[in-house]
């Protein structure tokens, strides 16, 4: 299992978590994710059939920055 930690701008609102958590789990094999209001630090266990790229991507898709 692989973990994967990075940060996401613009999340303020539930709705906002909401989206990213959404975004994250929809990729395939995500063990789990946890995403920290405060800090926007994203971490998520995922298998090698996802990699980091992809993850981030998919966040994007849902109208946040990575960094």
């Amino acid at each position: 299992m692989q973990t994967t930690v990075f940060d996401v701008d613009g999340i303020r609102t539930d709705d906002d978590l909401r989206s990213v958590m959404n975004a994250i789990q929809d990729l395939p094999c995500i063990a789990h994710a946890e995403v920290d209001v405060a800090t926007g630090r994203a971490t998520v266990e995922h298998t090698s059939m996802v990699n980091e790229g992809e993850i981030r991507a998919a966040v994007e898709e849902a109208g946040f920055v990575t960094r």
